[in-house]
């Protein structure tokens, strides 16, 4: 028998069930299999009012459930369509009445009268019916699947910014990236380097630290470029202030590394910024100057309003909502006068995003020459800042007083809010996802895969009206056929592999969705459990093939501190523990004594330490890795430092001020930094690596 549904106070009528319904809005929602919660009416109506729809009475709700049944009743195509490779027409077409006439304005300009044999792309459908009624669409054919990996391989995560080696200022670049990609594929046979999202942060004071709360996702940070690689740095005139701000660069970087410092981001944009001051003031060469131009005529309005928007910041502050009134639109008036008497650091702020587009596309190609069949793994945020450049600029896409988050959970009861604002589903559809597919488009310019956070994002987000709790929301649909259609299309095109981050509570079918698109999934050690049976570790046979898996993510403790029940010491010391520390170390040390007795019987533990879990951590550590190629994941992945014992988790969720978030530097399992040059002649990463090297692969580890 199916359990009966909570029904607290204020939920849905039906028939605002039904315009909800017929907008994607959920009036329920299933946390568990045998639970289903009611959402409230009031989360339902702010749903709807975020997208244009007055629902604030019954009066309203039937008159928006006449026009939308009206508008759904006579339209002939929906805003998109999708025509998968080898699958039958959509069934929009075949509904058509008898006698529509079909023409088709392929993306390359060409014109056809039918569907069939069409290019992959994204082509203009009109149609016309015989009573004269006309309807136009955006119709995507797309590949069956995705590109899958070239064979099996493992790789190296790392949070970029930590990083450094003994030439960045401060925190790790974009030729750190390079050089360690370099070193891994040559000499310890990886197969990529997954990185932390590399968007564009909102300049402030502080700057969020968070790379997934950027001011933009299509438009990569400045921030991580290395200023010396820039050709037009050799030519800069001004010896003596560029000495000084070299100066300033070694003091910033052993600050970290030397003397235990946090990194500062903002201290290392501030002098990364004087100097290319002077960088950009040095003429383009002809083919440098035709490079450029390429690149402004390829991004188009984006990239004019991405860099408006950051010259706009310099002067009233990075918060669009607090600008002057004629400025809050991008297409005002007084927004066109402003760039064009910002001219000159419009075209700075331009030119900053071509050239660090431009060493993103190095480290990539060096990843590839150094015989990496994926190379650089490139991280998707799942949203935007509210007050960033993406927001400006794409307000019509943009669900205006709403905010991304989670329903409550196992994990946490009061729910979460992101903060971050979503893309309403309709304005999407209308646009043929033209915002989505720009994104994906720039992204795959410089990623040989791309590792999508929060991949349910392409089914359905939980909205949360803003100064609401997340308990007070609900989730909003969107059109996931068309959003995977366009993410296989890209990814096609561009030759690149696509991870999901599927963890957590997943819609029913979203993962075989996933999977039968070619979307790889991600599976994590410590929660692969046979949780539909006696909850025991899951045999590493009974994992999944289509996952990158890992011991561990940028979220979670790393592997040693897993072990030796550090993370719980440290959750003590910041008042984060819901129970005893007794009793969560008692559970911490059963985990991992329960894993390790697993790894044991699979003959993964060279010599199995007497003592309690930890006791022998580096051959833990590799046993683990062990069992992970025991699995059939296609993809192996290594958090970098666990290659050394760092026991820190670069985030620990549910703090802010009380741990230093997305500031720290790869450390040993003492704490103390560690540079890159350090990192890759350490014996304990060395002897790792070698568990997990292809079998009569690669150049042997010196």
């Amino acid at each position: 028998m199916a359990a009966a549904p909570d029904e607290p106070l204020g939920q849905p009528s039906a028939d605002l069930a039904r315009l909800a319904g017929l907008h994607g809005v959920a009036t329920s929602y299933r946390p568990a299999p045998d639970r289903t919660v009611q959402v409230p009416a009031a989360a339902v109506t702010a749903a709807l009012a975020a997208l244009g729809v007055d629902a604030t009475g019954p009066d309203a709700v039937r008159t928006a459930l006449a026009a939308r049944e009206r508008e759904l009743r006579e339209r002939l195509l929906p805003p998109t369509l999708v025509q998968w490779t080898g699958a039958e027409p959509p069934a929009a077409l075949t509904a058509l009445p008898a006698g529509t006439r079909l023409h088709v304005e392929t993306e390359d300009g060409r014109h056809a009268q039918d569907t069939a044999d069409l290019p992959l792309g994204v082509h203009r459908l009109t149609a016309t019916a015989p009573d004269g009624r006309t309807g136009e669409a955006c119709l995507v054919v797309a590949p069956d699947r995705l590109p899958a990996p070239a064979g099996r391989s493992y790789g190296l995560l790392v949070q970029l910014y930590s990083l450094l080696s003994r030439r960045s200022w401060g925190m790790g670049d974009l030729t750190d990236l390079a050089e360690l990609a370099g070193w891994a594929g040559h000499t310890a046979g990886a197969g990529f380097i997954q990185v932390n999202p590399l968007h564009a942060a909102v300049p402030g004071a502080p700057t969020d630290p968070s790379p997934y709360r950027p001011s933009s996702r299509r438009f990569p940070d400045p921030v991580h470029l290395r200023i010396e690689a820039v050709p037009e740095f050799a030519h800069v005139e001004d010896h003596e202030r560029l000495t000084g701000l070299l100066q300033r660069a070694e003091r910033l970087r052993a600050a970290v590394l030397d003397k235990g410092a946090l990194i500062d981001r903002d201290a290392v944009w501030e002098l990364k910024r004087e100097a290319l001051e002077l960088v950009l003031a040095v003429p383009l060469g002809p083919g440098r100057q035709a490079s450029y131009d390429a690149f402004r005529a390829a991004h188009g309005q984006a990239l004019d309003d991405h860099a408006t928007w950051n010259a706009l910041a310099e002067l009233h502050g990075s918060d669009w909502h607090h600008w002057p009134d004629g400025l809050r639109d991008p297409r005002s008036a007084a927004t066109a006068r402003a760039r064009s008497d910002l001219a000159g650091r419009v075209e700075f702020h331009a030119r900053l995003a071509w050239l660090t587009d431009g060493q993103l596309r190095a480290a990539q190609r060096g990843a590839r020459e150094a015989g990496m069949p994926v190379g650089i793994v490139h991280d998707l945020a799942v949203g935007v800042h509210p007050a960033g450049a993406d927001a400006w600029a794409q307000q019509d896409v943009y669900a205006a007083g709403m905010s991304v988050g989670a329903p409550p959970d196992a994990f946490n009861a009061r729910g979460q809010d992101w903060g971050l604002p979503p893309w309403r589903p309709d304005r999407l559809a209308a646009t043929g996802f033209a915002p989505y597919r720009d994104l994906l488009r720039a992204l795959f310019r410089y990623a040989g895969a791309l590792r999508i956070d929060h991949v349910m994002g392409l089914f359905r987000l939980w909205w949360v009206p803003q100064g609401n709790p997340p308990t007070d929301g609900t989730y909003v649909h969107y059109d996931a056929d068309a959003m995977l259609a366009l993410l296989a299309l890209e990814a096609t095109r561009a030759g690149a592999v696509v991870i999901g981050e599927d963890l957590g509570t997943v819609e029913p079918g979203v993962r075989e969705a996933l999977q039968r698109r070619g979307v790889l999934g991600t599976s994590v050690l410590w929660f692969e459990r046979d949780w539909e049976g006696d909850g025991r570790p899951l045999p590493p046979e009974r994992w999944r093939a289509d996952c990158l898996a890992t011991a561990t993510t940028h979220d979670l403790p790393p592997t040693a501190a897993r072990l030796t029940g550090d993370h719980v010491e440290l959750r003590d010391s910041l008042g984060l523990l819901t129970r005893s520390a007794a009793e969560e170390r008692a559970e911490a040390t059963a985990d991992a004594a329960e894993w390790l007795a697993l790894l044991g019987s699979l003959g993964l533990l060279d010599s199995p330490a007497a003592g309690p879990p930890g006791s022998d951590e580096e051959e833990e550590i590799r046993a683990v890795h062990r069992f992970l190629l025991r699995t059939p994941a296609r993809l192996i992945g290594v958090w970098l430092p666990d290659g050394i014992g760092d026991r820190r988790p670069q985030n620990l969720p549910g703090t802010w001020d009380e741990y230093p978030n997305w500031r720290l530097p790869v450390a040993d399992g003492e704490g103390r930094p560690v540079p890159l040059e350090e990192l890759v002649a350490s014996p304990r990463l060395r002897a790792l690596l070698e568990v997990l090297r292809p079998s009569g692969g690669g150049t042997a580890v010196p």
